[in-house]
Order: C-alpha cells, then structure tokens, then sequence
C-alpha cells in the first residue's frame, strides 16, 4: 500500500512523494516505458513557486491538467524508486520570503524560483555552483538549452558570468504581437519580422481614432506602463543602444552609470510619445483585457504573450483567431528584449547533493518542459522544443527572442534597476500619458545623480 504524507509547514503544502496521486488518472507518458534509472537512494526537499500539485481543469480552457503529483508517481518515481521526494507547494504571492527562509534555516535543497531572486540569492552566498556536477556528469548536455540563455542569464550565471549557478527551466513570454485584421481595417502594411521602434509607432499612431471600417475606437498601442521589471523600457535600451552603466554585478561598486546619455534620451522620447496611444489604464497594466480575443481594440501589444489567442484555440480550435493576431520578435536590433527566466537552483547547504542533482536534473529537463508545457503553456528554455503545438506560433516566436537574448545591466539582477530605475521610468510614463512629462534631460540628470549617490553608499 503506498503511503501518503500531507504536512502543512508555514502556509505551504508538503508533499512526500513515494505516491501521492491520483493513478485513475491519464497517463503522462504517452505510453512510452518508464525504465529505472538509478537505484541512488536518499531524500531531497524540494520548494517549487506555483506548479500545481493535483489534477484539476484549466479555467481557460476547459481542458483537464494533470498535477505534479500524478506526474512524478508515473515517471520519476519509477526511475528513481529509492530517492524520495517532499516538495512544498509555494504561491508566487509568498515565494521570495518563504523560500529564503527555508534557505536560512536550511530547509531545502532544491528550489523552483524566480530568477530576480535567484541572482539575488548567489550573491547572498545562499545558492551552490553546479559547474562541478555539469562538467562530471556525461548524461547531462548544456547545450539542449537555449544557449543565448544558458550563456548569459543574470538567474542563472554568477554576476561576472563565468560560474553557472542554475538550471533554466520556464521562459517568459515577452514578445510583439499585432492585430492583422485592424491593420487591413486601416490600410496599414503589417510589422517587420524584427520591427524598431520607429516603425511601431508610426504605425500605431495611423490606428488611432475611430475605426474607418467600425466606427470604434481603436488604440494604436498597449504595453503595461508599471511593469515590475521595465521589460517594455529594457527592450528600448537595446533598440537604442543605451546600456545605461558598464562594469558587472560582481563589483556593482564599480558600476559606471550612463543614464543620462543621448542614448537614453531617445527611449524616453519615444516612451513620452508612444505613452499618448494606449488606453488610460495602461498606466496599471489595465485595459487590454480583450487583446487577442475577437472584441480587440488595440493594434500592437509590446511584450504580449498570445496567451489569449492560444487558449481560444485550444479550447475552441477556431482557427480564424488564431491567423488574426501574429507575433513578431522584439524591438532589439537582433529581435532582442528581456528575456525573464525562472530557474532550478540548489541551496548551497544541501544535505545530499548527488540526489538533489538527479532531482534538479529531472525537473529542469526534457520531459518535465514537455509535461509543463502541454499542461500549463509554460514556455520551454530548450533548443528542440519538439512537443510545441505546430500551431503555437507564439511560444516558437518566445523561443527565437529567447536565441539572441543577452542580459545587460538594466537587468532585474541589478539591485538599483529595481529599486529606483523602474519605479522612476514607470512614473515617468504615468506622467506623460498625462501630458505632463517631465524634462527628458532634467529627468535622467536626476537618475545618474540617484545612481551615483546609490554606488558610493555601497560599503
């Protein structure tokens, strides 16, 4: 008889997995056999943010979802039946203070994070480097995943990038996306495969107004004016060539901040003009509830994730919805913009390090990507992504963008980029989708200033 532990620790679901699921359920394996292995014994603890851990239904598609639980009975455990799993169901609303506590009291030996907390957590000393594993291990293949991420994500190399502390798991969806049938509605050509800055908004600002073939008002553009991590604002450095500082989060002390270049000014211009077209409420990421779906009234979603559409599709297999909104890459000259990623990472006080790298190896590998993605759309970090839907031109655009990503210093990983950067762009925005921005010049004057003060403070 198997034997089912539930333990509620601090808010959080323990799971002790020798088998706790559902096994009426549908099978996970697409009836492949699951061989052993590994006869490695041991227990590992595992803090994972949002997966969910039983089988239930999605809201948005109706379709059934297959839990964690189920997932693992079926597969890891008969591939690894004498290492034994407690996993802790953490909401995303809770995850950073939880995991770090469980990381100071050394609770855990595997978590599933964010990667802003991820950097932060390496630099703390609290995560291990996996360089040793990687390089004695000859199953494990680097170069399966993406490698503009592998090489150069802030949340998952150390800050000079030359150690490798995580296990790129889940990718970020940040990708342009437009509305062919508005554009058709108002005689505009369609965007570039790799459009600049420039061109969205001209092109946004010729589908502003009423609509010539409906008469509603249409907005010519939509991103989400106080975006936690500036992603809109990031992309925009890139597209502009304004790094904003040189050096490395090694030695952030010795950052040299270049906030207030001509570079820099041009992404504010172009945010104080673009912020006149969207709807008000972009200012709160509010009002573009109906992008993607057939009620749209906007023509260009910078940073969008064709989550909407997608979900349409899948449940409903219309396939006009679909070919109506089209994806095209960043606004970077590669295509490139931020690129979030949320890694696996060891705590560096794991109590079995050997089992804690099978484990982390699992969850962060193939079949796990594939089983994340077909339940939940959880975009892969892998090369050959080969379960993607042939339809979900979204995820494979998201996975392009993905190819030439490069992280700078206006990065989450960067400590001042969250704390003072983003929070006075966004306000900037607010300001002039108001019509009352403040002086380009005068503004980023202030923020180099800021800066400056902030860096000579570090001890």
């Amino acid at each position: 008889m198997k034997k089912v532990m539930l333990t509620v620790l601090s808010g959080m679901l323990a799971c002790t997995l020798a088998g706790c699921s559902d096994s009426g359920s549908a099978d996970v394996t697409d009836g492949a056999e699951i061989k052993k292995v590994s006869d490695l014994s041991g227990t590992v603890r595992v803090a994972l943010a949002g997966w969910k851990l039983e089988n239930g239904i999605d809201p948005l598609t109706g379709n059934e979802t297959i839990g964690l639980n189920q997932y693992l009975e079926q597969t890891f455990n008969k591939m690894y039946p004498n290492l034994k799993l407690e996993v802790y169901q953490i909401p995303w609303e809770n995850v950073k203070a939880k995991q770090s506590a469980m990381l100071l009291s050394k609770d855990v030996d595997i978590l599933y994070t964010g990667g802003a907390f991820a950097s932060q957590w390496y630099q703390e000393g609290l995560l291990r480097d996996l360089d040793d594993l990687i390089k004695s291990d000859p199953v494990f293949k680097p170069d399966m995943y993406l490698q503009g991420i592998w090489n150069n994500s802030y949340s998952t190399k150390s800050p000079d990038g030359s150690k490798q502390f995580g296990i790129p798991s889940v990718l970020g969806r940040r990708l342009t996306v437009y509305d062919k049938k508005m554009f058709e509605e108002w005689g505009v050509q369609p965007l570039s495969e790799k459009p600049t800055p420039q061109e969205v908004l001209e092109k946004a600002k010729k589908m502003q107004g009423n609509n010539p073939k409906t008469g509603e008002q249409n907005y010519g553009l939509y991103w989400s004016g106080n975006t936690l991590n500036g992603s809109t604002f990031v992309a925009l450095t890139h597209a502009f060539g304004a790094p904003g500082a040189e050096g490395n989060l090694k030695d952030i002390k010795q950052v040299k901040w270049k906030l207030n270049t001509p570079e820099m000014a041009k992404v504010m211009e172009w945010l104080k003009e673009a912020a006149k077209l969207p709807p008000a409420g972009f200012v709160n990421a509010q009002g573009a509830e109906n992008f993607g779906l057939a009620k749209n009234n906007i023509a260009i979603h910078l940073d969008g994730t064709g989550g909407s559409t997608m979900s349409e599709f899948r449940s409903k297999k219309d396939q006009a919805l679909l070919d109506r909104f089209e994806p095209v890459m960043n606004l970077g000259p590669k295509g490139e913009g931020w690129v979030a990623v949320d890694p696996f990472v060891m705590a560096k006080d794991a109590k079995d390090v050997k089992a804690s790298w099978e484990v982390l190896k699992f969850l962060s590998g193939y079949e796990t990507q594939k089983y994340l993605y077909k339940n939940y759309a959880y975009t892969p970090t892998l090369k050959d992504a080969d379960f993607v839907d042939a339809n979900d031109k979204f995820v494979k655009t998201a996975l392009k963008i993905a190819e030439v990503g490069h992280s700078e210093l206006m990065d989450e990983a960067n400590p001042f980029f969250m704390s003072d950067i983003v929070p006075a762009v966004n306000g900037y925005i607010s300001k002039a989708a108001s019509g009352s921005a403040p002086d380009v010049q005068t503004f980023l004057n202030d923020l180099q200033a800021r800066a400056e003060k902030w860096s000579a403070s570090l001890k």
